[in-house]
């Protein structure tokens, strides 16, 4: 019994020692209600409002995630190893998550998740508990199959209920779609050399749709504090949040 008791308290210090490495979570006022944005490493981040919780990317240890509540959604933007792991998804409880994602991650994924599957092309969206999901393009410029994101085989996304709407980029350059997004409340826009964007290219884009928060992520290497002076530079307005993603 004493050995359960210590095995107990130990675990329960892991647990805690894992939630305290993540950066804090951001409480977000919206129309109706709040939002919890929870960064959790790169690109994977979890998001929660009124019992509903959407996981995007997730990637790594399942350890990452202790402490938050089980995903309800589950976004996936491309196949690429730090954006899908089967692993993670494997060690997480998605019993009861449906599974949005591209054709290429539908056709990575096994058999067991094809219940839970729904699959979006650019431009196409589904409506999913009160909550509706649009597939942006995400791709490199030019665009090329020789590039290391060839339109049409991830897809970024725009998130809308009645209270805001959330843009989360994937793997990207400043194409036309992310340009022409209108009224973003809160986005996620990637910024890493050579795969995606500098900031000075993040920046020009993100100064042509003007989400009223911005959060760069999947920015290892970059400067994001110099993103964040382009971007208030031109466009005082724009709330740049920067968070330690790689603790």
């Amino acid at each position: 019994m004493k050995f359960f008791s210590t095995l107990v308290i130990l675990l329960c210090f892991v647990s805690l020692q894992v939630q305290a490495q993540r950066p804090t979570a951001d409480q977000i006022k919206t129309l109706n209600d709040s939002l919890t944005v929870q960064p959790i490493q790169h690109g994977t981040l979890v998001m929660s409002r009124n019992g509903t919780d959407i996981y995007v990317d997730p990637v790594g240890s399942a350890s990452a995630f202790d402490g938050l509540d089980k995903p309800d959604i589950i976004l996936i933007t491309h196949t690429h190893g730090d954006h899908l792991s089967i692993e993670t998804l494997d060690a997480l409880d998605t019993e009861n998550a449906q599974l949005i994602v591209p054709q290429t991650v539908a056709d990575a994924l096994p058999n067991k998740f094809s219940n839970q599957i729904t699959v979006l092309g650019n431009g196409e969206q589904t409506h999913l508990l009160g909550i509706n999901i649009r597939a942006v393009a995400m791709y490199n410029l030019p665009p090329s199959k020789k590039k290391y994101h060839a339109k049409g085989d991830g897809i970024g996304y725009l998130i809308s209920d009645n209270s805001d709407k959330i843009y989360i980029s994937g793997d990207t350059e400043g194409t036309p779609e992310m340009r022409a997004l209108k009224n973003i409340d809160i986005a996620f826009v990637c910024m890493n050399l050579p795969y995606t964007m500098d900031v000075q290219q993040a920046a020009d884009a993100v100064i042509d749709f003007a989400p009223a928060i911005v959060y760069p992520y999947h920015y290892r290497g970059q400067d994001i504090k110099q993103f964040k002076q382009l971007v208030n530079a031109k466009n005082k307005q724009i709330d740049v949040r920067l968070r330690n993603w790689y603790e």
